[in-house]
């Protein structure tokens, strides 16, 4: 699986301003209507449902909130990069500043998974998100997601 397959440049959100969790699901869940064309409360309702589960705060300031729609069809994921990092309930405790929300089709199965660890191997990378944190241009941050691993570590 590609970023490139569920992550346009327009799909970035570069200095969002925030200050909670809430919040930042409601900014992300309007930027997702807006990219899918689908109802904004149908999207923050299923990212609220799954965060009820258990926080999608990974850990190291980095949050991976995901959901299925019934009526999406192909996986759209979202980046934040947040202006300032927000109480997430992460599981390392630390607060977070860099969101990647992934939405997929109730039947996507393993292309949803495939995506999920995409990105979390990519978000795991410390040179990569290191350069995400040092820069806030849209332009930017989607070169650095979509670039294969080994060349942006170089």
């Amino acid at each position: 699986m590609d970023l490139t397959d569920l992550l346009q440049e327009d799909h970035i959100l570069a200095d969002l301003k925030v200050t909670g969790k809430k919040q930042a699901i409601q900014a992300i869940s309007a930027k997702a209507s807006e990219i899918t064309g689908l109802n904004e409360r149908e999207i923050f309702d299923i990212l609220l449902q799954r965060e009820r589960l258990g926080s999608t705060g990974v850990g190291s300031g980095i949050a991976i909130p995901h959901g299925k729609l019934s009526n999406l069809q192909k996986i759209v994921g979202v980046f934040c990069r947040l202006e300032k990092p927000i109480d997430f309930d992460s599981l390392d405790d630390e607060p977070v500043d860099l969101i990647f929300l992934l939405l997929a089709p109730e039947g996507a199965g393993a292309d949803h998974l495939k995506a999920l660890a995409k990105i979390a191997r990519i978000l795991r990378n410390k040179t990569i998100v290191n350069k995400i944190r040092a820069t806030s241009s849209a332009e930017a941050l989607y070169s650095l997601l979509i670039s294969p691993i080994d060349q942006v570590a170089a």
